[in-house]
């Protein structure tokens, strides 16, 4: 017996199956009903601090569908739309944090807030044709965390370091056709944090790299 569909749905219109595998977008979506149901009093803070934790580490949509099963009006996992050409995109680490990892999607344009959560961007399993990308990193109490792969260029000289500091540890980049990540902001109490993955990251990097 196939499972209920979702109160919302994906562009086209169909149901995920509870198996199949939930995205950073599906996971922030439904993190944001769970902070709205607490605004309105509809759980409490034990109760948030639990269905955040359990929506930012959800895997599949099995794991999501219950978080939202006694909230009314609630949006189900439509991802939020793509911003339009030229408009950044924007990630807030918030109270619990935010992370991107494995081949996301990145845009040509970010604006980046460390809230009190911190963010983490690792780009080292990226595939991107964009030449650069251009992000506003504001560190504020937790920090700003990136890595990029060794062929990448990084301009970080538009980073105020401010109380937190900007450490800058890539190396110069020698990809060819590789993007130029460039940085602006402010580093504020946290900090702004860049480097190349470690030899622990690169040996896992190599392992799960496909063989040609």
């Amino acid at each position: 017996m196939s499972p209920s569909p979702l109160p919302g749905r994906f562009p086209g219109e169909f149901p995920h199956e509870d198996g199949q595998r939930a995205s950073d977008a599906d996971r922030d979506a439904v993190a944001e009903r769970v902070r709205e149901a607490a605004a309105e009093g509809r759980i409490d803070f034990d109760e948030l601090d639990e269905r955040l934790g359990a929506a930012l580490g959800a895997r599949t949509y099995g794991e999501l569908r219950p978080l939202l099963a006694d909230l009314p009006g609630a949006p189900g996992f439509v991802p939020p739309p793509a911003a339009p050409p030229g408009e950044p995109v924007e990630l807030r680490g918030g109270m619990h944090g935010v992370r991107r990892s494995g081949d996301w999607a990145v845009p040509a344009r970010l604006v980046v807030r460390g809230g009190m959560g911190g963010v983490q961007l690792d780009f080292t399993r990226v595939r991107t044709s964009l030449a650069e990308i251009l992000a506003e990193v504001h560190g504020e109490m937790a920090g700003v965390r990136i890595v990029v792969p060794e062929s990448w260029e990084v301009d970080a000289g538009g980073v105020d370091p401010g109380l937190g500091g900007l450490r800058d540890r890539t190396t110069p980049g020698h990809g060819r056709g590789a993007p130029l990540l460039r940085l602006t902001g402010a580093a504020g109490m946290g900090g702004v944090r860049v480097r190349n993955p470690g030899r622990a990251e690169r040996a896992r990097l190599r392992k799960n790299s496909p063989r040609t």
